[in-house]
């Protein structure tokens, strides 16, 4: 299908926990269209169990030609989320686009979930998200094309998936919330606001931890997330805004047809495990 498209050449994107997984894989797509990166995220050092660090995703689209900006950034603290907004103003003058990718992860039960691991999936989850946009409004409010992209999941009130992981549903669908409040709220600054969310399990480092390799081999790479992510991106103006989209979905009515080299074991391609709240 042929559509009409935005270059990302020369925005500047503001991307949250995009030291790995999916923000890296994100940063790096739309590092290839030309777009300026911020790469904000909390791991700036090493960690003996999970690969990479702001810096070296910063490395990989420098070496690659692109530009990046490595900011350490804590999104639960307003003072580190409005210093590093600043900075990314003043590094490349202006923000285009925000993505809201950072995310903390607990999936147990309410008995099973501690006060502390539920108020940081509130405060990581869809807190950042509302502490984030607001601060990133005023730039985004100036940009020729503004948008803001979260990754959060199509609403869902099966029994189902309300009753399993009451406190980490709640976190994202906290944020598909916002996301649907904020495109009416900003339509009128010509600020397009969506979210994205997989079809399949993604391989993660979060992922690998809670399941292992059995989940890592009937998951997908993070490029297909990273593949929608672009294609919501480059929409023009507001002909997309206020959805809550999946990313199989999205690049069907892009014309992808084939999806078997996003398994991370392609002859699992048949037999991959949906996400959580995917019908």
């Amino acid at each position: 299908m042929e559509q009409t498209s935005v270059s990302l050449k020369g925005k500047t994107v503001f991307i949250t926990g995009s030291s790995r997984g999916i923000g890296r894989a994100i940063a790096l797509r739309c590092a290839q269209e030309g777009a300026q990166i911020v790469v904000a995220a909390k791991s700036d050092q090493p960690h003996p169990q999970l690969e990479g660090t702001i810096h070296t995703v910063a490395d990989e689209i420098k070496s690659a030609g692109g530009q990046a900006l490595a900011l350490r950034l804590d999104v639960r603290d307003p003072e580190q989320v409005q210093q590093a907004v600043d900075q990314a103003a003043e590094h490349f003058g202006g923000i285009d686009i925000l993505i809201n990718n950072a995310g903390a992860v607990s999936l147990g039960s309410v008995e099973e979930t501690s006060l502390k691991q539920f108020d940081l999936m509130q405060q990581v989850n869809v807190r950042a998200v509302f502490l984030c946009t607001r601060t990133a409004l005023p730039l985004l409010k100036r940009s020729s094309h503004a948008q803001v992209l979260n990754i959060a999941p199509p609403l869902s009130i099966k029994p189902h998936w309300v009753k399993a992981r009451a406190g980490y549903t709640v976190s994202k669908y906290g944020i598909s919330l916002l996301t649907l409040g904020m495109a009416g709220e900003f339509r009128g600054h010509g600020i397009a606001v969506n979210a994205l969310w997989p079809k399949t399990l993604i391989s993660t480092a979060a992922l690998t931890r809670i399941g292992g390799e059995k989940l890592h081999a009937r998951s997908r790479k993070p490029a297909i997330m990273a593949d929608a992510a672009r294609e919501v991106l480059i929409t023009p103006d507001l002909a997309l805004t206020g959805q809550l989209l999946v990313d199989e979905d999205l690049l069907r009515t892009r014309g992808v047809t084939d999806f078997d080299h996003y398994a991370c074991h392609p002859e699992q391609a048949a037999s991959l495990l949906p996400d959580l709240y995917v019908d």
